[in-house]
């Protein structure tokens, strides 16, 4: 589990290829002596297992199932990518609950700027964009962001200059792909609540009056 609060960028040193997967080298900005094979650490917001570790160098593993979902499989050497350890039960929740399994792929489609904001726009197709609201949460490469606007093409967000500067999305360019990571608890309440609606005997309506009053909680 992390938070999208990005602790540092780290380098693409080299990528090993291997049909779908790879394994990449990154060199982090960051120190990783209190890091140990195993951890879990997000790589433009994908939650991946540290396989080797040398001083500020760390070696994952990508599987087809997260090249396939992710932006990572694009990666070349050279190439800076948000970085993020693993949240530990200690530490404050700054961002948001970030599971670091990507749900898919956005575009960034605009980028202008507004006083002391970077304003993004991401197109993002209508499976991904059904779990966004207005002030809900999005990670975007693993940056936990507060979406400002949304519709069934995409969404809106305010990038300060501080998020700017230590992460990758002040150097994104319009037509640049991201990661998309929705807020988990949206895709938990859809769940929860289709099923209650099947067990009610299939409605597929929305949560209305008539639905509370069947429920008991109107009388």
């Amino acid at each position: 589990m992390f938070t999208g609060i990005i602790e540092g960028q780290g380098s693409i040193i080299s990528i090993a290829r291997s049909g779908p997967a790879a394994r990449l080298e990154i060199e982090a900005g960051f120190d990783l002596s209190r890091t140990g094979i195993g951890d879990s650490i997000a790589v433009n917001g994908a939650c991946l297992t540290a396989v080797s570790l040398d001083g500020r160098r760390f070696t994952v593993d990508v599987s087809p199932e997260t090249a396939r979902r992710t932006t990572l499989a694009g990666l070349r050497p050279g190439d800076k990518v948000n970085l993020e350890r693993a949240l530990r039960l200690s530490d404050r929740l700054d961002g948001h609950l970030v599971t670091g399994h990507v749900d898919g792929i956005g575009t960034l489609v605009e980028k202008r700027t507004q006083a002391n904001a970077v304003i993004c726009r991401f197109r993002v197709g209508a499976g991904l964009a059904r779990y966004m609201i207005v002030k809900g949460s999005v990670a975007v490469d693993g940056i936990s962001l507060t979406i400002n606007a949304c519709d069934s093409g995409g969404f809106q967000v305010s990038i300060i200059p501080h998020t700017a500067r230590i992460t990758t999305i002040g150097q994104k360019q319009v037509g640049d792909a991201v990661n998309i990571e929705t807020d988990i608890i949206g895709k938990y309440v859809e769940k929860f609540t289709a099923a209650g609606r099947a067990a009610s005997g299939g409605n597929k309506g929305t949560i209305d009056l008539n639905l509370l009053a069947q429920k008991g909680f109107l009388t």
